[in-house]
């Protein structure tokens, strides 16, 4: 660093401000290249800009490759061009950001680049980039340094174009299809709508406890209650649990609640759903994730949650004794102790089903026991109306024919109090209340985005399309 800031010093010295406020760009590289032709025979005079990422010097002329978000480009100096400014150059090194005005042309070999008539300095980069910036391959550094991740991995910038993309796609699938777009508070008083552990802050000015939430369920269900019929938002969760390759504690979900269905009706729309994104997103119906690939073919297939497993384990989970879960438990290496008859249920589902599952696939009809706030089955009152769209062993989304009588929901509830499950802490008096006065039948939708973004974009850990994951710290 202490060679580059004496450049800087030099500069100071030249009465060259290194940091200027603006630079009147005509032209991004991307278009110089596309309108090379008609720039080149009109002899305009261009003026564009970027970071340095490589110098070949020849005595009095000096060759420098150039990126700017859009593309790459050469410039080339020369002495008897520049005259006296050609020493300038020197005080410059990579990861430096220029601009260059001048005419483009292309090289014997067919390179179109630009003959530099003038140039200045637009920010002094006082680091120097990674040893080999062209492929910066260590992953600590690349997530807890993603800025230095975009500047020298190109194709990583490309794959968070693409999320933000399908993000975009997601609002407009939702909004084509009659859904308004709603907004619910992030500091909750009483965290619910799933099952896991919160953060937790303090309101100063309410003087009181509050959770960032896990889930928008209970608030975007008030809004069905208030008379809207199709609803949906895209928000942050917060669940204070554990970090993995498919796990992030701050996440991206969307939510969505329609009037008058039901988890059939859901289960249509996601069809739909997953179609509409891969014909605008990949231009296929095929996916490919890890060195997998499937087929998205309505209809998807279908398979029944406790039949699957029953088969598995050889006998019913449904009239099961707490020693025949732990026992399996046991045999499949789950630690049961601490786990509640629901969780011990569906860690034995994911082991032995879920991880196996590779086409696109509904899972149907869960045990009411691991499922509080959906419906429970018309035909099998043991049962919910509920399906998790699973792909490649990874649940991309979970829906429920949604629970809508007040009674049965404050039952559930006290039944989660009294066992002390994770997902509550408190009973939701006002989401009762708010039931009492009349929730229509709905069908509910939640899939999250990162780990949708993780498989449709085939990148193997959830922190590969979260810009900034949580790290432990630097030792």
């Amino acid at each position: 660093m202490d060679e580059r800031l004496n450049k800087l010093e030099e500069l100071h010295k030249m009465k060259i401000d290194p940091y200027p406020y603006k630079y009147e760009r005509t032209h991004t590289f991307a278009e110089l290249k596309k309108g090379f032709d008609k720039l080149s025979q009109a002899e305009e005079t261009v003026a564009s800009c970027g970071r340095i990422l490589a110098v070949r010097g020849h005595g009095k002329t000096v060759f420098a490759t150039l990126a700017d978000e859009t593309s790459k480009m050469q410039v080339y100096l020369r002495q008897d061009k520049l005259g006296d400014g050609f020493k300038i150059f020197e005080l410059f090194d990579i990861g430096d950001f220029i601009g260059v005005k001048g005419n483009i042309f292309k090289t014997k070999t067919g390179e179109i680049t630009i003959l530099v008539s003038d140039f200045a300095i637009l920010a002094k980069s006082l680091r120097s980039l990674p040893e080999k910036w062209h492929g910066l391959k260590d992953i600590e550094i690349r997530y807890r340094k993603r800025y230095l991740d975009l500047i020298v991995n190109p194709e990583i910038r490309e794959i968070f174009k693409k999320r933000t993309r399908l993000v975009g796609l997601i609002r407009r699938f939702f909004d084509d299809h009659g859904f308004v777009e709603m907004e619910t508070p992030i500091l909750q008083p009483i965290y619910g709508g799933g099952e896991a552990n919160p953060f937790k802050t303090y309101y100063n000015a309410l003087e009181r406890d509050m959770y960032l939430r896990i889930a928008d369920e209970l608030y975007l269900k008030r809004l069905i209650v208030g008379g809207y019929e199709k609803v949906y938002e895209i928000c942050r969760d917060f669940r204070n649990e554990g970090i993995d390759r498919f796990h992030n504690p701050e996440f991206s979900m969307i939510e969505v609640y329609q009037a008058y269905t039901d988890y059939e009706g859901i289960m249509g729309l996601v069809e739909c759903f997953m179609e509409y994104l891969l014909d605008n997103l990949t231009d296929s119906r095929t996916m490919v994730f890890c060195d997998r690939e499937v087929e998205f073919k309505r209809p998807f297939k279908r398979i029944k949650y406790t039949e699957a497993l029953n088969e598995k384990l050889g006998f019913d989970i449904l009239s099961a004794k707490g020693g025949e879960l732990d026992q399996s438990c046991r045999t499949h290496g789950i630690d049961h102790k601490v786990l509640s008859t629901g969780a011990k249920i569906d860690k034995l589902f994911g082991e032995l089903i879920q991880k196996h599952i590779i086409e696109p696939t509904f899972v149907i009809d869960h045990p009411k026991v691991i499922s509080p706030l959906a419906k429970v089955h018309r035909k099998d009152d043991r049962l919910v109306e509920r399906f998790e769209f699973i792909v490649f062993g990874t649940e991309l989304a979970n829906a429920f024919s949604e629970l809508n009588d007040p009674v049965e929901q404050r039952k559930r509830f006290e039944t989660q109090l009294a066992q002390k499950e994770e997902g509550i802490n408190e009973i939701d008096e006002d989401f009762l209340e708010a039931l009492e006065y009349g929730m229509p039948p709905t069908g509910g939708l939640g899939i999250g985005i990162d780990r949708l973004a993780m498989v449709l974009l085939n990148q193997p850990s959830i922190r590969d399309v979260i810009l900034f994951p949580q790290l432990r710290r630097e030792k």
